[in-house]
């Protein structure tokens, strides 16, 4: 439990080097034998969480990816070149697919499992990670939930037509370059940036055929405002859904990953361990999980922010230092 309480407490330097010195008879080399011969996993976050959720028919399942920056860690194992949408760049660092499950009647959420991008070593994309997760969610957890939400990256025929068969709701925004037929083959694809919208469509959508999906399979393409310059394409297999800003409301909740992202990176140290071993790194990412699961658990009892948690440590901190202070200041 000692690393998992180091990650939950300390705010600035999560060392292996930095824990042992604060600890009496605990050497740098037993912590680093204890992460070394450890197998901690995404099955070990849910069975941490499970009883924790708070189930909902009408619940949400959030899929997106993170890149945990490694900027200077060319020898780490799992470090890789990839595209980071929080930095809108290629950096080095390791890519990890996350799941998310969202009760809209509280708005708590949870992270219920997470896969390491790693193609070298399992051959498998991320494509392949999303959908393992939703079949995991469907057979094994057997969490209810109604709606899939998703980023663009995975927005293919192969996911929307597994969440089709599955009898669930998909919202996903389509980039702009995507080819696809709103005049019934009439006309040849075009991207969605030369479609024309009248006035009706923009408020209700429009029924759109996107190219390589099958012949007789429709959805529908909402054009939706997310800033003064800038417009998103919301596409969903819900063709009674009618209302833009319905549609609008379903694409910002999806932004409740992004929430995890960066709680995850501000609060547990997750982008801070040095080790080059894979199964370190690899452990080190699950304790990282298993704290941002206790701290989300004990905000929702407390009805307080995972911040405000972590940084009342330091504020009972400076308050002893105040009264009794461990170094005085000599008068000037």
């Amino acid at each position: 439990m000692i690393p998992y309480q180091y990650l939950l407490n300390y705010h600035t330097n999560y060392t292996i080097t930095n824990l042992a010195n604060h600890l009496e008879n605990i050497s740098h080399d037993t912590i680093n034998r204890y992460l070394r011969t450890e197998s901690l996993n995404s099955q070990d976050l849910w069975e941490n969480v499970k009883k924790e959720i708070v189930q909902n028919t009408e619940a949400y399942l959030i899929f997106d990816d993170t890149v945990i920056k490694k900027k200077y860690a060319n020898k780490i194992e799992l470090v890789r070149k990839q595209y980071s949408g929080n930095e809108h760049q290629v950096i080095q660092g390791i890519g990890i697919v996350n799941c998310i499950y969202l009760n809209p009647q509280n708005e708590q959420f949870w992270i219920i499992d997470y896969r390491i991008y790693d193609p070298e070593s399992d051959k498998k994309t991320k494509i392949d990670h999303v959908e393992e997760m939703i079949l995991n969610v469907v057979n094994k957890k057997k969490l209810p939930f109604k709606t899939v939400l998703m980023d663009s990256w995975y927005a293919i025929q192969r996911l929307m037509g597994l969440i089709d068969n599955l009898g669930k709701i998909y919202y996903c925004p389509l980039k702009i370059n995507r080819l696809v037929d709103d005049t019934g083959g009439a006309e040849k694809y075009k991207s969605i940036a030369k479609l024309s919208w009248n006035k009706s469509e923009r408020t209700s959508g429009k029924i759109i055929k996107i190219k390589g999906f099958p012949r007789d399979k429709k959805v529908k393409l909402f054009w939706g405002t997310i800033s003064a310059n800038r417009t998103e394409y919301i596409v969903t297999n819900d063709l009674s859904q009618s209302s833009t800003d319905d549609v609008e409301f379903e694409s910002q909740t999806r932004w409740k990953i992004e929430d995890f992202h960066r709680e995850i990176k501000q609060l547990t140290g997750i982008e801070f361990c040095q080790c080059r071993l894979a199964k370190i790194q690899k452990n080190h990412i699950a304790c990282a999980m298993l704290v941002w699961n206790n701290l989300k658990k004990l905000a929702y009892i407390l009805g307080k922010t995972i911040y405000q948690l972590k940084h009342q440590l330091l504020s009972k901190y400076l308050v002893s230092e105040l009264k009794y202070p461990a170094i005085k200041m000599t008068a000037i």
